[in-house]
This record gives C-alpha cells, sequence and structure tokens, in this order.
C-alpha cells in the first residue's frame, strides 16, 4: 500500500512535470513533442524499478523491420505500454479512444503525435475517416502505427476476442504486421493496486508478411499474442 502510494507520486509528479516542460514544443515539430513521450516511457520504467523493484525485459527487438514498413499490433493490460513502447519505437502513433484525447494538455500532446481516436463502437465522422487517417500516418515512414486490438484494458488473464481493425490496415495497405505481447496487467492491474517484484516482458513477435487472407491473418495475430502471454505469464 504505501509503496504503492509512494510510487503514484512520483510517477504522476514526473508525467506532470515533464508535459509542462514540453509545452513549448506544441508551437514547432513533433520531435519535441516524441522526445517527451520518450522520456515518460523512461520514467515508467525508473518508478516501477526505483519503488516497486519491478524488472522489465524486451526480447525480439531484431523481429522489428528495418528495411519494410510495418504497424505494430500490441496487448493492452495496463498504462504501462502505451508509455514504454515510445522508448522502442522513436515516432510512436497510436489509435486510441476518443475520450484520451479530451484530457487537458495530454490530449494536445497526443494530437499533436498525429494519434488517431475512434468512438469505440460508434458510427462518426472520425471512424468513417479511419482508412484515409491511417493512410496519412503511413505515407510518413518514420512514423510507427501502433492499435491495441483488445480495445481497452483488459485482464492478463482475459482471452477475448481481438476487435477487427488491425485486419482491415493490414489488408487496405499490404503492410507487414508485428504483433507483441506485453504482460503488465499482472504488475499493474486495470483496477487495483500494482504488485511489488514482478517482472513485466515486451515480447516481439516475428513479423507477419502481407497477403494472408483476412480472417485467417486475424484469428493467426490472435492466437500468437495470447500464446505468448501465456508463457511469459
Amino acid at each position: 500500500m504505501i509503496r504503492n502510494i509512494i510510487f503514484f507520486l512520483f510517477f504522476y509528479l514526473g508525467i506532470i512535470s515533464i508535459s509542462i516542460l514540453f509545452i513549448p514544443t506544441l508551437l514547432f515539430s513533433k520531435k519535441g513533442v516524441q522526445f517527451g513521450g520518450r522520456l515518460m516511457g523512461t520514467w515508467t520504467g525508473i518508478c516501477l524499478k526505483l519503488f516497486l523493484d519491478v524488472n522489465i525485459t524486451v526480447k525480439g527487438l531484431e523481429n522489428i523491420p528495418r528495411e519494410k514498413k510495418y504497424f505494430v499490433v500490441c496487448s493492452h493490460q495496463s498504462m504501462f505500454e502505451t508509455f514504454y513502447l515510445q522508448t522502442i519505437f522513436e515516432s510512436s502513433v497510436f489509435i486510441l479512444k476518443k475520450e484520451l484525447m479530451k484530457i487537458p494538455l495530454f490530449g494536445s500532446y497526443l494530437k499533436k503525435m498525429g494519434c488517431i481516436s475512434i468512438d469505440r463502437n460508434k458510427i462518426s465522422k472520425e471512424n468513417l475517416g479511419f482508412t484515409g487517417l491511417v493512410e496519412k500516418v503511413l505515407n510518413d515512414k518514420r512514423n510507427t502505427l501502433i492499435i491495441f486490438p483488445q480495445g481497452t484494458r483488459k485482464d492478463y488473464k482475459d482471452r477475448s476476442k481481438f476487435k477487427k481493425g488491425f485486419a482491415r490496415i493490414y489488408n487496405d495497405f499490404q503492410i507487414n504486421c508485428l504483433p507483441i505481447a506485453i504482460n503488465s496487467g499482472k504488475t499493474w492491474p486495470k483496477s487495483s493496486f500494482l504488485k511489488c517484484k514482478q517482472n513485466i516482458t515486451v515480447s516481439i513477435l516475428k513479423p507477419l508478411e502481407p497477403g494472408k487472407e483476412v480472417e485467417k491473418f486475424s484469428v493467426e495475430v490472435e492466437n500468437l499474442i495470447y500464446k505468448e502471454l501465456d508463457l511469459i505469464n
């Protein structure tokens, strides 16, 4: 309990401080905002290690395509991955729920990064323009598009079906898909205290080449990520 209080005190103090410090970057190119995002990811790792004795392991870095364009499909169990993935992919652009864009200041940073917001389970102007927004992000070779197909944070034991948006991206743009499994929910549950002395593993799996039948591809990615989560939990 005490360690959780100390963790959140320093974690949010750091995130808020970085957010305020980087306000001027909103007036210029997004490089400054991206650097601030990487600082937040680094700070997240430092706080987990320093206050909760949590070890973070990243494996499979060699699986990241160096020459081919790709997008990331990642499991989503906690706040951890939204911050920490920015330390792995320098120009991260997330597809996320619209509510996050409304958070004061933080939402401004997300917009500056070029993040794409969607209304879950709704037909909206933004959702109808989804393909065009994705195309704009992918046209910049420096960007790494990241999507959480579970839609929202899930319990680490949850094995519900993935939403199909990621398969649409794969099919429409004939692009490589890089699956990632992260078991952060065991350490950082959605509606509970964090657990001390745990291990968080970021497992980057081998990319899937374009050309697969959409439904088979969707099932394959889901199975790959869940199988890996079973191994690293």
